[in-house]
This record gives C-alpha cells, structure tokens and sequence, in this order.
C-alpha cells in the first residue's frame, strides 16, 4: 500500500493525541480505485497532472531533470478590450434591410464586396488577442539526474493528492503536491520511503514568469524577502491606450521554501561562469524536511501588493493542517453523490471528470471559459478562451443537476448576472426591442459591446434562451422558489421580452408567410450555413423553436409559482398568442431512413453536423423523450440513424440525446471516450470524419492541444442520464442500462428536489430510496411493472399500483419504494 501525506499526518494525530479522521465515503473510496498514473516522466502540459480548488489551477509535469508547477487561475485575465467601430456597426434593421438585397443567386453572402467588407468590420475586434486568460507563471524545482531520478507520478483523484516518484540514491521518494481547496496556495512535500518527511533532493528552485507575456503591459516585478522566499509581481492594465490605474488588476506568485536559497553561477558549455537567472536560486544541502509553500495572490492592482504575505510558513505541520482541510472538502464532495458500477470503463469515467470539475470552478469565482483554469503560454488562449454560448458555456454546467452539485450551477448564475447588462444594451440599442439578447462570445471583463456582432453567428438567436434555461433548471431540481425570484425569474422575462419582440416584427409573420405562425427570423442553425444570400437555412431552425418553447413555458410556469399573474398579464397573454402559433419542427422524407428531423427547412439527410442540431428538441428543448408518442419517436429513432457528425463537440451533446431516448450504445460510448482522452486523463474535442468542415488532411485531434476542454467534464450527466432520467417530471429508474449489468447510484438528484438511490442486481432492482428537500407530488415509473409497490414512510395509502407510483411527499423525509408481489 502506498503510504503518503495522509499517513505522515495520521503518525503526527496519534504522537499528539489528535483524533484520526473517520471513514471516507463510498464515493471517496470508490474515486480513489482511479488513480491517474504517468510511469515514466510527463514533461507535456497534456501529460501532466491537474490540480485545482475551483479558483487556480495547477498542472504539474515532470522532467527526466524537474518538477514543474504551471499556475493558472479563473480570475486572472488580459482584462483589456477592443472595442472599435462602434459607430460603424449600425443597427440591426439597417443590416437586415443591406442581407434583404443580396441577391439569393450569390454563392455567399462574401461574394458580395460592401456585406463582406461590412463582416469583416464586425469581426475586427474579436481578432485582437485579448481578453484572454493570463497564465500565472512557473515553479520549477530542479535535481542533479546522477543523483535522482524521475520515475513518474499518480494522481489521487479522491483527495487531488499527486504522488511524484523519485529515485534518490537508489532509494525510493516522494515528493507530494496538492493545493488547498479553501486558499489559492499549493503545497510541496518531500517524503522517504517509509512515509516520513525527508531531506531534499532538489539542488536548484525557479520562478518563471509566463513566455506568453504581450511585450505591451508592464514588465514583471521581482519579490524577494529573506533568504527561502521569492516570486513577482504582475500588473495586468485595464488599458495601455487610456490607462485607468483605479481599473487595473494585478496577481502575484509567492513561492515560501522551508530551507535557505543560495544565489550562484553555472558553467556554460563553454565554460564560462553565469549568474542564475533573476528568480533562481540553489537549494543547498540540509538535513531538515523539504517543504515548499506556493500563495497566488490576484485582484485589484491597488489591493494585491498589501496582500503579499511575507511570513507564511512553509512547514510540514502547516502542510498538515491543509491536507486534513483538504480531505474534508473532497469527502463532502464525494459524499453529495456516487455510483457503483459493475462496468468499471463507466466508473472511472464518472469519477474522472467529476474530480476535473471541482478542480476547475467554485462559487465566488470567476465561470471558467473554454479551458477553466489551466494555462501555459498560449495554451489555453484559442478563441480568446472566453464564453461560447451555442453551447461550449452551457455544457459542463449540465452534470450540477443530476449529481447533486447545484452549489456549482451559481458560478453559471453570476455569469449570467455579469452579461445581463450588456445584453440588455444590445437588445434595446442594436435590435429596438425590450429585454436581453444574449451575445455570440463574451469576456469575463468590462464590456461595452458585444465582442462578436458579426450576422452570422452573432444572429444566432437561440443563445438567448439557451442561456436563461439553466437558472430554470436550478429552480426544478432545487424548488427553490426563492432563487427563482431573486435570480432567474428576471432573466427568464428579458429572454422573453426579446423573443416575443422578435417573433412579431412584421418581417416574422403575416401574408407574406402564407401562414399565421410567428417565426423566427432571421436566425443561425449552431455551427452550420452561417448567414445564406435570400437567407436560406435562416429561419426557423430547430434550436431556435425548441429553446423558445422551453423558456416560454418557463416564463408562464414562474409567474404562476411566484404569483404573478397580475403584474405579469400582458406579458402572459403575448406569450401565450406567440406560444400557440409557433412553426413546426422542420423534416425531411429520406428515401433511406424515412421521416427525420432536421436543424432548418430546407435541409437534407447528408449534411454532416458540427453539434447535433436535428435533435435538440430532445435535448437541450426536453420536449421529446422517452415518452414522446410512438410515431414521433420513430421520427426521432430515424433522425439518429441519419445523423453524421464530424466530431469535436458531440462527445457528451449527442450522447446525451440518445441516453434521454433510451438508445445509447454505452460500448461505443467507451470507445469514443477513450478515443479522445488524453495522457493527463482529460477528454479533448476530437474529429470523427469529413464531409462537413474537415478533409482528408485535417489533423485529427487539432483541438487537443489548445486547452483542457472544460466542458467535456459534463460526461457524468451522460452515464446519469442512463441511470435515472426525470426531465418531464416522471422518475425512471435504468431507462439505458444494460440489465444484466449491476449498477447502483447514491442521491442523484431528480427534477422536484428528490434524491434518489437504487441500485440493480442480477437483472432486478432493489428497493429504491427517495429523500423529498422540498415536499411535493412524487412521480416513479414502476420499475417492477406487474408488482403491487409499498411506499415506506406514507401515513395512509401506501400501497400503489400501476406504471405510475405517485405520491405526495414531506420536506425532509426519505421513502422507501419496494415490490410487493412476486413476478
């Protein structure tokens, strides 16, 4: 067994008469059967360790010579933007009125000089590097390989303790890296083979500054305080154009060794004697325990400096008192949800990403972009490493319902309060109408304008809705009606307030539709067409229908809860008039696979899809499912024998969408996560197949290297999905689950405030646990159909029958569902 920090510390409990902690969780204990493991050195970012508290994050690589410690973190970014050409942007009529012109005869909406330069305009500023995350810089500590060597690490993902080994003069060492979960600081301590804290090994320690720091910010300031600590100071401007110091923010990495740090020279290979560079130092022989403290300090310029702490200890019992903090709050993380699983691919997958996912968001904290809080150099910096919001944003916060971690869908819930402003602006100044539209990309920093206002994605109007549905999804897994009033409802009617503007212009509906719908025009299909001349492929798109439903119904649902009706009357009515007069979803007759659905009229079967589009009525607009009547589900069955999709961010989207109609394969599932997975365990957009925007000489796993895709980390919804589905209110037990496979889940969490656990043994299920937060109707499919069901914990009334067991629960009381009769 290996013995590492946790057992140094229990020594230290017993020699002070301190109490050992009590058991891990099943979770916790189950999250450590998956270690991630390098046996050999990992000096690639994407080979190295992750590391993170939700605010930094850290990725250790090993060289065949050195440690080294890549600091990033969610709140540290280039906060500077461009905004230029605000007055040449115009409105949204006087643009519509220009692509109205195009001829519908031209290729593309490019081949017309006066709309293309006009494109090119819009997308000027999102060309300027920034915004974009700053990475934090570098410890490294270096050894002489005659005397070490590297062997490789583990990472712990039950505690986020990574275990490096070394070989020291034949002997067997650890050097073990973790950072606190309550404090943006990072712990190093070297053990011997018995577990003990031991001397160093290391001769030489390095703070490097980022390579990728722009030349046109301010210069880098050494710190240095005594002989065992040092680091920098780093001002990040809130403009070099118009300077605004009280604007500016700054960061620093403080590195505390637990030894004295030596200047000296080296011999070059000619011989010649240089001094070490400005922040590194010799780490001289000594018999005391190797110990090293790391503090990053980031905020306003005018706070960081008076927070550079200058006398944290870096000791071993400091060391101490983090890792028993630490082990708390990964046991409470753990112990908000499990699942046991016979196929063990599956587990490890849930337990991966699970573990990534605290690592990289908190509440308090800035929402992660793109790539969350890992960077190095221009890693993690593609597309600005900003908000996506056709889907890239939405995506990781999916696994917070399921696996009962709503506390990380309030990070999502400040993202959305940070946008609100400007896409209130842009809704009233670009569009003329009431409420928000929400933009195409976006910067966690101070905007003015929309940084894409370019009308092909930045007219993709379903963003709006998409990015108000998951404070809805709060309020049903939660029944928090407080919530809902102080934080969703408000959003929900802006995203309302936009769409049903936008649904009755005069261009929307009327004679010339030949119909008394209210459509949705123009719009943009996610990922596909861009904006056509005669705009073909640009209204009504599947996505745009579905996600209106979803947060019309939404609205009129709210104002109902929180009683509303009053005040909220006109608003209703218009709603209602919009709601009963909406397209249908747009198919096509495949001579190959019959009726299916596609993203846009006039679509066909053999277009090849960047994000699955032609199914989002089922997911993310959850009015198909399961339950959808028998012709509409083999429309659906169709439509997903149909889809091609050329991959890169499908992985958890459309997996997702089949789990929720029953029909994922979970062996392709494996193999499609193991294709994309890389060395440091992590799972990559990855390519499928040509035909759609890639070709024969495209690199395959191109997106690999830009960054951690953070949203890859919803992979865990995908497998809940396949044990316990409750979008429309109804609870199926193993809805896609191979039977004669054992699984078992603790306290997911169901729409209504409901955790539930059940588990499935040799084809049957057990009795099934329903912990009620809130009270309310309970709503179980029988998952044993010809049995008689006994509700444990019903005063009166609790024998049930039927496909449908409901009953109506207490706040705060658990149920017990079994069968009663035999088969």
């Amino acid at each position: 067994m290996r013995k590492g920090i946790a057992w140094i510390w229990g020594c230290l409990c017993m020699l002070q008469g301190m109490p050992l902690q009590a058991e891990d969780s099943v979770g916790m204990q189950t999250a450590a059967r998956y270690p991630i493991v390098m046996d050999k050195p990992a000096p690639g970012f994407f080979e190295g360790a992750l590391l993170g508290n939700g605010g930094m994050g850290v990725v250790v690589t090993t060289r065949p010579d050195a440690v080294c410690l890549h600091f990033g973190h969610n709140n540290v970014w280039d906060i500077r933007v461009t905004e230029n050409h605000q007055d040449k942007i115009g409105t949204f009529a006087e643009v519509f009125r220009k692509a109205s012109l195009l001829p519908d005869s031209l290729p593309s909406i490019h081949h017309d000089k006066e709309f293309s330069d006009y494109l090119s305009l819009t997308a000027d500023n999102y060309r300027s590097p920034y915004p974009r995350p700053f990475p934090c810089g570098t410890l490294l500590l270096g050894f002489d390989r005659r005397e070490v060597e590297l062997l490789g690490y583990s990472l712990d993902i039950s505690d986020g303790v990574c275990h490096i080994s070394l070989s020291v003069g034949g002997e067997r060492h650890e050097l073990l890296v973790y950072t606190d979960m309550e404090k943006d600081e990072a712990w190093l301590v070297l053990t011997d083979g018995q577990g003990r804290p031991a001397a160093s090994c290391f001769n030489r320690l390095r703070v490097i500054p980022d390579p990728s720091t722009p030349g046109d910010i301010p210069r880098y300031r050494v710190w240095e305080s005594g002989e065992d600590r040092l680091g920098f100071y780093q001002e990040l401007p809130y403009s070099t154009v118009q300077p605004r110091p009280e604007k500016d923010k700054a960061f620093a990495l403080q590195v505390y060794a637990s030894q004295r740090l030596e200047r000296g020279q080296r011999t070059t290979t000619l011989g010649i004697k240089e001094n070490l560079a400005d922040m590194e130092r010799y780490v001289p022989s000594s018999r005391e325990p190797f110990c090293v403290r790391v503090a990053l300090r980031e905020g306003m310029a005018t706070e960081v400096q008076g927070r550079m702490v200058r006398d944290l200890e870096p000791s071993v019992e400091e060391a101490r008192k983090s890792e028993e903090r630490n082990r708390d709050v990964w046991k409470r993380y753990w112990g908000c949800s499990s699942v046991s699983l016979a196929d063990k691919d599956l587990e490890e997958i849930w337990y991966r990403n699970l573990y990534f996912f605290n690592c990289a968001l908190r509440p308090g904290a800035t929402c992660p972009g793109i790539f969350a809080n890992w960077s190095y150099g221009n890693i993690g910096t593609a597309w600005h490493g900003d908000y996506h919001l056709n889907y890239n944003t939405q995506q990781p916060f999916w696994v917070t319902f399921s696996s009962n971690h709503l506390d990380k869908n309030l990070v999502y819930a400040d993202l959305v309060d940070h946008l609100l402003p400007v896409s209130r602006k842009w809704a009233k100044e670009y569009y003329g109408m009431r409420g928000a539209f929400f933009p195409h990309s976006a910067y966690p920093v101070e905007m003015n304008l929309h940084p894409y206002p370019v009308p092909d994605w930045g007219w993709e109007v379903f963003e709006t809705p998409w990015m108000v549905q998951g404070l809805w999804w709060h309020y049903l897994y939660s029944g928090d009606t407080d919530f809902l009033r102080r934080r969703a409802f408000v959003p929900i009617k802006d995203a309302v307030l936009f769409l049903t503007d936008y649904m009755t212009r005069k261009e929307a509906h009327g004679e010339e539709w030949g119909d008394d719908r209210y459509h949705i025009f123009p719009s943009v299909p996610p990922e596909l067409y861009g904006l056509q001349p005669g705009f073909k492929f640009n209204y009504d798109t599947q996505i745009d229908l579905a996600l209106a439903k979803f947060v019309f119904k939404a609205y009129l649902e709210a104002v109902e809860i929180l009683d509303l009706r009053k005040e909220e009357r006109h608003l209703v009515r218009d709603v209602r008039h919009v709601l009963e007069r909406m397209p249908d979803y747009p198919m096509y007759e495949s001579e190959k696979y019959g009726r299916i659905y596609v993203s846009v009229p006039g679509e066909r079967d053999e277009i090849v899809y960047n994000v699955p589009a032609n199914l989002t009525h089922v997911f993310p607009g959850e009015e198909y499912g399961l339950s959808a009547p028998d012709s509409v589900r083999q429309w659906l069955l169709n439509t997903c024998r149909a889809h091609q999709n050329e991959g890169g961010n499908d992985i958890v989207f459309l997996n997702l969408q089949k789990s929720r109609l029953g029909i994922l394969d979970l062996e392709a599932f494996k193999r499609q996560v193991r294709y994309t997975t890389l060395p440091g365990g992590t799972v990559t957009d990855a390519v499928l197949q040509i035909g759609g925007r890639y070709n024969d000489l495209t690199d395959y796993m191109y997106m690999g290297g830009m960054g951690v895709w953070f949203e890859n980390f919803a992979l865990p919804a995908v497998i809940n999905e396949c044990l316990m589905q409750s979008y429309d209110g109804q609870i199926r037990l193993f809805p896609n689950w191979d039977k004669a496979s054992d699984a078992s889940f603790r306290t997911l969490r169901a729409r209504g405030a409901f955790l539930v656990s059940a588990s499935l043994r040799g084809g049957e299920v057990q009795p099934v646990e329903v912990y009620s937060e809130r009270g309310g109707i309970c709503r179980v499919r029988n998952p044993w159909p010809r049995c008689r069901v006994q509700v444990e914990g019903l005063v009166r009334g609790n024998v049930k029958e039927g496909a449908e067991i409901t009953f109506r629960a207490e706040s705060g009381k658990t149920y017990i569902l079994r069968p009663l009769d035999g088969r």
